[in-house]
């Protein structure tokens, strides 16, 4: 290995575990926001819903697609919100191409019946997608405040009291709440989604609102000021994730977001792995477009202080930090090498270090969010440690599918939202086989998955003759992320 090459890959390696140190400590910022956070009583003002003259007039959206699994749960759940009938308006947002309209329509048509204000709206094409209809419902929506609900959500009836009253705040332009998850328990894949969705719901959205750093409307399970979308500029299509782009263009034009740790609103975690890659590249993909689309106007803005700044430059990298994992991974194993054979660069191998640091930090930092959820004690510390790693490896087996998303979007290649499918699953005895939305092909990203868990057994191998073990645990956790990937891509399948 010539001396250029391996100076390129030390390089290329050292910057990404650098990154990945750099977010790591500004995850243990948002824990020191977030733990302070808690510990405060807040105080807000808020509407008086006992008076009628404060009640305010509500729009909820309900955006749906070829939802057939779904919809009548949807309906029946959305059909007992606890508001005034006179203030209340559901739009059902409805661009199915399947004969789920037909269903739909009958049931809207007999909640109508009973005193419910709800439409069913179509469009004749899905341009934009979800953002093209929710921007479609707004043009005719009679509330002042637009709630926003995906098909597998199901808010309790009391949502609307606990949510709306926040916004006798005039500054507030939205309120998100957290998400729930009815089936958390169904499997390795939805635990390991709940895990990262809860850190996320706790650890991020509190530790960035605690001090007013941009926070992100998750798409649904919140509500809007309407005349904060507009202000913003309104709903866009040209990113995956257009409930991120809306969010940094309302911040940037000084709207203040409320987030509720405290008010849960369940909802369905896809079941099969080919539905949880569909998300994860949306996620991931919108994430990068939205870094390339906001990132300059979020450095240069003047309104906002360096530390907010800061903040909302990782947060909109939070999917590129894929990129550098993956980036890490596939190096390690030249770099076990490189060690092992240029006895001067051993200095080097120090930096591996900052990856160690990088973890114990997000160790800590997600049992904090995991106990809050799910209480702490003994038991419960040794199931996070089982979870946390058992995340931290299928996390990696998803590096290469989610590096493909991200690259993507910072290069700009355009790409259809493609829809989560639905599953109405409940519990343990409920099968997903069957569900007419799955993919019905494999992902071409299966391949490199195969080759690559045979790659870091190869890596675990090497450890052997070059009687070197540090990079042993994570090569391991590699092999079981790539095969767990792969396997589950190979075999889940309607």
């Amino acid at each position: 290995m010539g001396l250029i090459i391996t100076y390129t890959i030390i390089v290329i390696y050292s910057l990404a575990l650098l990154l990945i140190f750099f977010y790591s400590l500004a995850q243990l910022n948002l824990l020191i926001n977030y733990l302070g956070y808690k510990k405060r009583n807040q105080e807000a003002v808020k509407y008086n819903l006992l008076d009628p003259k404060e009640i305010p007039y509500v729009t909820i959206q309900l955006p749906i697609y070829n939802e057939e699994y779904v919809m009548e749960r949807l309906l029946e759940n959305i059909a007992k919100i606890e508001y005034p009938s006179s203030k209340l308006e559901i739009q059902v947002l409805d661009d199915s191409t399947d004969d789920t309209v037909i269903q739909t329509e009958k049931h809207i048509n007999a909640l109508r019946e009973t005193g419910l204000d709800i439409q069913h709206i179509r469009r004749e094409n899905r341009e934009g997608f979800k953002a093209g209809a929710l921007k479609e419902g707004l043009k005719i929506a009679k509330g002042d405040f637009i709630a926003i609900f995906d098909a597998d959500f199901l808010p309790d009836s009391d949502w609307l009291k606990k949510t709306v009253i926040y916004f006798k705040d005039e500054e507030i332009g939205v309120v998100q709440t957290r998400w729930g998850h009815i089936n958390r328990d169904y499997s390795t894949l939805t635990r390991i989604q709940a895990f990262a969705l809860d850190a996320h719901f706790t650890l991020e959205q509190v530790g960035r609102n605690a001090k007013g750093h941009f926070i992100n409307f998750n798409g649904t399970a919140g509500i809007w000021r309407k005349e904060c979308i507009i202000d913003a500029g309104n709903w866009e299509g040209d990113t995956l994730t257009e409930d991120l782009d809306l969010s940094y263009r309302a911040q940037l034009k000084d709207w203040k977001f409320k987030y509720l740790e405290d008010v849960e609103t369940p909802a369905e975690l896809p079941v099969v792995i080919s539905a949880a890659r569909s998300q994860q590249f949306r996620w991931n993909k919108g994430g990068a477009e939205n870094f390339r689309k906001t990132v300059w106007s979020v450095v240069t803005a003047k309104n906002i202080s360096f530390k907010t700044k800061f903040h909302g430059v990782m947060h909109l990298l939070n999917s590129s930090m894929f990129l550098c994992v993956f980036i890490v991974a596939l190096l390690s194993i030249p770099m076990l090498y490189i060690k092992n054979t240029y006895g001067h660069l051993g200095w080097v191998f120090e930096v591996t270090s900052f990856f160690i640091i990088s973890t114990i930090i997000l160790f800590v930092c997600y049992w904090f969010t995991y106990k809050s959820i799910q209480g702490s004690g003994f038991d419960n510390f040794v199931d996070y440690i089982k979870l946390f790693f058992t995340f931290f490896s299928v996390a990696l087996g998803f590096s290469l599918h989610n590096t493909v998303a991200v690259l993507e979007g910072h290069m700009g290649k355009r790409s259809e939202f493609v829809r989560t499918p639905k599953f109405n699953i409940n519990n343990l005895t409920d099968s997903w086989k069957g569900n007419k939305y799955l993919a019905k092909k494999l992902s071409a990203n299966m391949i490199l998955e195969a080759a690559l868990m045979l790659y870091f057994l190869f890596g675990m191998y090497s450890a052997i003759p070059l009687n070197d073990f540090g990079l042993f645990p994570f090569h391991f956790m590699l092999f079981l992320g790539f095969g767990f990937v792969f396997f589950k891509s190979l075999t889940a399948k309607a």
